[in-house]
This record gives structure tokens, sequence and C-alpha cells, in this order.
């Protein structure tokens, strides 16, 4: 159920707004969509908050994520991940195989699905040689979500350029796990009076079963009101052969919840110059709603 969740929110299902591309320069220009119904982006807001709030694998519940390498020791006081009350245990990694070696014996890591160990939540990811192991404890009361008002202005379809150059580049998903993301492409957005261009990659989701087109970006708003790291944002198949891209349902790193993930790099030239009010927001930056 949490990485559904976690997969909804980062590909929501796709809606059936039609808008005409526009083409300037030879280049093909996302265009203003019809409205997403406000109800669609109120339940998908509803559903992660939820999840955030009660989810064993939520980010809020994050203690320690850490590469897994040529192993990993828990729980004593001088392991790499101590976690209290917790006997010694050891991850491993044999190609694409996770292991969990305790006192009562080892046991498998599927990937991206929750193991508990004593009062611990542990999930193991990333790709065969990368893998990367993430602790969760308790759930704390934390920071919840918070959202600017729905912007139908910023919610657009279009077609999907194709990429200058072809192959993949390693970048940190939205939930500090390092991932070989293939370059999809790029669309062309106006915001205000400018086109913006932004960089779309595909990244594995959870598990590896899935992939996603993302972009992470970065606006006016970032440390004003926003995660000053970026935001990231989905691009959506329409039926039609082309893209929705909503910033209503841009949302922050995990980073943002728990100091226990990296926080990924800006993407080169995913800069918007003015500010994207929609989406979610920081509470922890100058002039966010507390």
């Amino acid at each position: 159920m949490d990485r559904r969740l976690r997969r909804r929110w980062a590909s929501t299902p796709a809606w059936r707004a039609a808008a005409l591309g526009l083409v300037a320069s030879g280049l093909a220009v996302v265009n203003v969509a019809a409205q997403t119904p406000r109800s669609s982006v109120e339940a998908e807001r509803a559903d992660y908050v939820a999840w955030l709030t009660t989810a064993a694998t939520s980010p809020l519940a994050a203690v320690a994520q850490q590469p897994i390498g040529a192993g990993l020791r828990l729980g004593p006081a001088d392991a790499e991940v101590p976690l209290d009350g917790v006997p010694e245990q050891r991850v491993t990694q044999n190609g694409a195989a996770i292991l969990l070696a305790g006192p009562g014996g080892s046991r498998a890591l599927p990937r991206g699905l929750p193991v508990r160990l004593g009062g611990y939540t542990v999930t193991a990811d990333g790709p065969p040689g990368r893998a990367v192991l993430t602790v969760f404890g308790p759930h704390p009361p934390g920071k919840h979500p918070q959202h600017y008002d729905l912007q139908p202005a910023v919610a657009f379809v279009g077609p999907l350029l194709p990429a200058a150059t072809r192959g993949t580049v390693r970048v940190l998903g939205a939930d500090g796990i390092e991932v070989d993301a293939a370059e999809a492409g790029s669309v062309l957005v106006p915001i205000g009076s400018a086109r913006v261009r932004l960089l779309v990659r595909r990244l594995p989701t959870a598990g590896g079963e899935e992939s996603e087109l993302e972009i992470f970006f970065r606006d006016a708003t970032n440390g004003r009101g926003t995660y000053p790291a970026g935001r990231f944002v989905a691009l959506v198949p329409e039926r039609d052969g082309r893209y929705r891209l909503d910033f209503n349902r841009a949302r922050n790193p995990f980073c943002a919840y728990s100091s226990a993930y990296p926080c990924p790099a800006p993407w080169r030239g995913n800069v918007i110059p003015g500010p994207v009010e929609a989406g979610e927001r920081y509470a922890d930056a100058a002039g966010a709603a507390r």
C-alpha cells in the first residue's frame, strides 16, 4: 500500500483534458490545458497527507539512510546504524540479492518492500551493487505538507520534445536513492512572459518495476515558500500521445521531511526565472504558511 501511494503521488492518473499544442520557431510549445478537476487534486493531496502521517515507511519516520556497499552493521551503539533494542544485524548484497542476517538467522530483503526489525522498519532499494538501506522509527508528529491554492493556469498539455542526447545519467530521486535515469526529452512551458525549456528524465520507481517521467526544477519560490533545493513534478502521458504537466502536483524531495535523506542536486538548466506558486510548500521556508 505504501509503495502504491508513493507511485500515485509521483505519477497521478492520466486526465482527459484536451488542448491544442502550439508551434513557434520550429519548437512545440506546451499549451495551457483545460482545468484539472479540483476534486482530483484535493483527493490526491489528502491521500498523500494520510500516507505521510500514518505509514511505517513515511519519510517523516526516517531515521537513517545508508549505502549498503560491502555490508552494513546495524544495532549496537558502535554500528554504522545504531538502533536501540536491536541485536547486531548485518546487511549484505550479492548481485541483485540483499540479505539481512542476525541472531535469528538470515532472510532476504525484497527491494522496495518494508521489513520489520524490532521496533523499526527497514527497506532496501537501488540498483544492484549500489543498494541503499533506509531505516524508519516510530512515527513522529513531524511537519505535515502544506500546499498553495490550486492554480489552473499552471496546468499544461503538449508534446514531449526529443532528447538532445541519448543515454542515462545518475541522479538522486525524490527518495534520496541514486538511480540511472534515462534522458527522455524536454518540454517548453510558458511561465509568465517567458518560455522555459525543462529537461525530462525517466526515473525508476521503488523496486525498479516501473519508471516515471520526472522533472526536477527550481523557481523563484525556493527558500521563499518552497523547499530550497527545488521540487519534483511528474510528466503524465495523455491518451492522444501528448503529456500533461501540472505544477499543482509539484512536490518536495523527501529530504524536506527528514535529514536522513540526501538532497538531489538541481538539474542543469531546469530553472524557472519567475515564481511558481503552486503545489507543495515548505514550512521552514521564509514566507511559508505555518
